[in-house]
């Protein structure tokens, strides 16, 4: 923001910002800078030094943006969680930072209702002695409880500020940001970022990646909470000095043409968003988006996210960048930063459903497990084989974590012997070098772009005194592209293993109270699509889970190699129970028969 302040561009607007409801706020460079003064003063004034931990729990406002620039300006931390999640979800956060200050709201609007959110804050907060403040941003107007001394009110201690902040140096490596990525353990892990190599790559990616113009309108839909938001919608566009739209509600809501109504309002010139909203369009519009709407300021689109099918891009294309927008597919991770593989516009070979190549100074291969790049049109795994800027530093307060769950895989691997980073997708490039991402490797369900460990829903339903064991899967979904299917062995069997009617009904009772459960533990995003209650789940020799075969069985699909499968009779009775008909098959390859390809070997529909 200074530095464009004093450059002469502080009149140029810097956010264009529209609530749920309709209401519109922009702010120039120098109205930005000016508010984020007046946030740094207020937390510094709160105890808030260089190192402290500050959790934001805010909706998509102008105050998210700028405290979480205020909090970078004065060298503490921010670590900002999604504004639907739960008590607990927040708790575990705060806990885990040793968060000093909590910002929250009083409430949010979330399709055309005012949503209480500060005693879910309260709750998150309640008899942790490190939280000293809790900072309330007044957005819906609502009564809410309130702690004396502990609770303050944005406008009382930061419309009152400074507005004159001098901005302090800090050292490339200064801790800025802890976002939380979920794993296969269960437990979140709360990835460091640091200052200088991030940024770096952060404006550097959105200028080529996106071919940033001056008189650019970006927006980027997604949550600022992620990390997409973090790097687009926050760090990236404001450093290249770009003018962005965010929006706080459902496209939805009111009408689901809202999205183009905004992208027409403001003028969007580039469009970021999830595969899962532009298939959600597609339902909506089966004849193609309403020609009332003008679209044509629109230059380029962009997914992030997860793999976008082939379908799903045309239709982008064609019916919001009017087809010829080119659609830059991007492949990055929590872990990474900022983008590692996507087109680059004008100079890429955009082909529907693929990242092409990697990002100019990021150098990634598909191996085998032994570490070996496999033949072009194979499967294998994605590997980042040398350091780049953006990468994360460790895992918060757990660095063993972070090399068991990035490195050891492959600890002295490549010809210097530094090794590999384990991205966690499979993936395969085709005869020109262009890669294909074909989903994840462990056991993460990828729900509209939100990472679920299916251990974290687990351990969620496990806690439910009507649940003696889960097992959680990510199926096939037409407009998420993964959903959530639970399968659970209830602490008191309902029927005799082959009653498949009283099994159904049981399900069926179940189903509401379980999928509530979840969305109280973790929050709405992690609720199941379905509950089905059986009386075993498939499991290795040594007792785990196969997950795979859940999600085989549910979406139909010849399974894989199950011979390390100890209760094969358990799919039978899962399949029956799902589809009501003959027995699921379970191939037993030929010694030395390589396996049917699975999700991170297979070849990608084109």
């Amino acid at each position: 923001m200074d530095r464009h302040v004093q450059e002469g561009r502080g009149d140029k607007v810097a956010i264009h910002a529209e609530g749920e409801r309709g209401e519109a706020r922009s702010l120039t460079y120098a109205q930005l800078q000016r508010e984020v003064s007046r946030a740094a003063h207020a937390l510094t004034a709160l105890g808030v030094g260089k190192g402290d931990r500050v959790v934001v729990y805010l909706p998509v406002i102008v105050e998210t943006i700028v405290v979480t620039l205020a909090i970078a300006r004065i060298g503490a931390i921010h670590s900002l969680v999604f504004g639907g999640f739960s008590a607990e979800a927040v708790r575990f956060r705060v806990e885990d930072t040793g968060a000093k200050v909590l910002v929250t709201s009083d409430g949010q609007f979330r399709r055309g209702a005012a949503v209480e959110v500060k005693s879910t804050a309260d709750d998150a907060v309640a008899g942790l002695d490190h939280v000293e403040h809790v900072l309330v941003v007044r957005r819906t107007g609502q009564d809410v409880p309130w702690t004396p001394g502990r609770d303050v009110w944005w406008h009382d201690v930061v419309d009152t500020a400074d507005p004159v902040h001098e901005a302090e140096s800090f050292d490339s490596e200064t801790p800025l940001f802890i976002i939380y990525t979920s794993g296969t353990t269960g437990r979140p892990k709360g990835l460091l970022h640091t200052s200088g190599g991030y940024l770096t790559q952060a404006a550097w990616t959105h200028w080529a990646h996106f071919d940033a113009k001056p008189d650019d309108v970006h927006w980027c839909t997604a949550d600022l909470a992620w990390v997409t938001a973090h790097t687009y919608e926050i760090y990236g566009p404001l450093a290249n000095g770009l003018t962005q739209v965010i929006y706080e509600g459902t496209p939805d809501t009111p009408r689901r043409t809202r999205h183009l109504e905004i992208i027409e309002r403001y003028g969007v010139t580039t469009y970021y968003t999830a595969p899962t909203l532009i298939r959600t369009l597609m339902t909506w519009f089966p004849d193609g988006v309403p020609p009332e709407h003008d679209l044509s300021s629109i230059r380029l689109l962009g997914t992030v996210g997860e793999a976008i099918n082939p379908e799903a891009w045309v239709w982008f294309r064609e019916q919001i960048g009017a087809g010829s927008a080119p659609v830059v597919d991007t492949w990055w991770q929590s872990e990474t930063g900022a983008a590692m593989i996507a087109p680059l516009p004008g100079s890429s070979t955009l082909k529907p459903g693929s990242a092409t190549r990697a990002t100019p100074g990021i150098s990634v291969k598909v191996v085998d497990p032994e570490g070996k790049e496999v033949a072009r049109g194979a499967g294998g795994r994605l590997v980042v084989d040398r350091p780049w800027p953006g990468m994360a530093r460790t895992v918060w307060g757990d660095p063993q974590r972070y090399l068991d769950s990035y490195w050891r895989a492959y600890a002295g691997a490549g010809e210097d012997g530094q090794g590999y980073f384990l991205a966690g997708d499979g993936a395969t490039a085709d005869a020109d070098g262009d890669v294909w991402l074909l989903g994840r490797l462990d056991d993460v369900v990828n729900v509209s772009g939100h990472r679920l460990s299916t251990i974290e829903v687990e351990s969620a339903l496990v806690a439910h005194p009507a649940v003696g064991e889960a097992g959680v899967a990510g199926v096939a979904d037409p407009v998420t592209g993964q959903a959530i299917t639970a399968f659970v062995i209830p602490s008191r069997p309902p029927a005799d293993p082959a009653d498949t009617a009283g099994w159904r009904a049981a399900s069926a009772a179940a189903q509401e109270e379980l999928r509530a459960h979840v969305a109280t533990a973790i929050g709405p995003v992690a609720k199941p699509r379905r509950v089905v209650l059986v009386p075993d789940l498939p499991r290795t020799r040594s007792g785990k889970i196969m997950r795979r075969l859940l999600a085989q069985v549910h979406d139909r699909e010849t399974l894989g190699d199950a011979t390390s499968l100890q209760n094969a009779h358990v799919l039978d009775q899962i399949h029956h129970l799902l589809h009501g008909d003959a027995s699921v098959p379970v191939p037993q390859p030929a010694p030395g028969a390589p396996a049917r390809p699975t999700e991170a070997t297979k070849e990608p529909s084109r």
